[in-house]
């Protein structure tokens, strides 16, 4: 059973606060809210073991690994160990750098998409932003704006051989998006459309044949006329 959200209070200040807010409305420090590995409940990163099973919590900073630069907004980007996820977390915009065997893995499996379900949280007013062209973190070339599982409506910046830069609480949607079975809708609808390209070429080959069909027919009977002597 998860714990409840009004027993979660702010380590730096103890005022109460969400599961979902990601900072202290009061402090603004980092709620590093996690979910437990075994039994989903909510904690704190300063939590050694979960309040609820007493399971060893999932997520851990490792601040000897090479940061990288945060595509978003250029500051510094570390080394973050949800459950059995590695990724990287910016700590001023809270953006998020997933590598690309890492993101694939995700995309996939049940058990890392619940480790980090909670923790990375849907904020609950997200402001339109400007769009922006990011470039990758490990290449610096610039990277494609895509529309993840192309219906789930959250754009990420993806660059193919490396991974994807994603805005604050966009993992959350796109966890969100999958469990709901929206990759199989996906899928569902590519295959719809490839049938129904191949429905309007093959219609169009039979326009092009009953032209060609046409156009043989008024050959024939020009040359009927010219043999003829101008008479048909």
């Amino acid at each position: 059973m998860p714990a409840d959200a009004s027993s979660l209070h702010c380590p730096n200040c103890g005022a109460a606060a969400e599961p979902e807010a990601g900072r202290c409305p009061y402090c603004k420090a980092r709620l590093a809210t996690v979910s437990c590995p075994s039994c989903f409940a909510l904690m704190f990163e300063g939590a050694k073991f979960c309040p609820g099973c007493g399971a060893e919590r999932a997520r851990t900073v490792d601040p000897v690994a090479a940061a990288l630069s945060c595509p978003g907004c250029k500051g510094t980007m570390a080394l973050l160990r949800v459950g059995a996820t590695e990724l990287f977390e910016c700590g001023g915009c809270d953006g998020l750098w997933v590598d690309a065997t890492t993101f694939e893995r995700l995309c996939t499996n049940a058990d890392d998409q619940a480790a980090v379900l909670h923790r990375f949280a849907t904020p609950r007013a997200e402001k339109t932003a400007p769009v922006r062209y990011r470039k990758c973190a490990r290449c610096t070339q610039m990277m494609n704006r895509v529309n993840f599982g192309r219906l789930s409506g959250v754009v990420v910046d993806a660059c193919r051989g490396h991974g994807t830069y994603l805005d604050a609480g966009e993992l959350h949607r796109i966890v969100a998006f999958i469990q709901s079975g929206g990759l199989e809708r996906a899928r569902a609808a590519q295959i719809e459309e490839l049938k129904e390209r191949e429905r309007r070429a093959i219609e169009a080959e039979q326009r092009a044949a009953r032209e060609r069909g046409r156009s043989d027919g008024d050959t024939v009977l020009s040359w009927n006329f010219l043999i003829g002597g101008g008479e048909l």
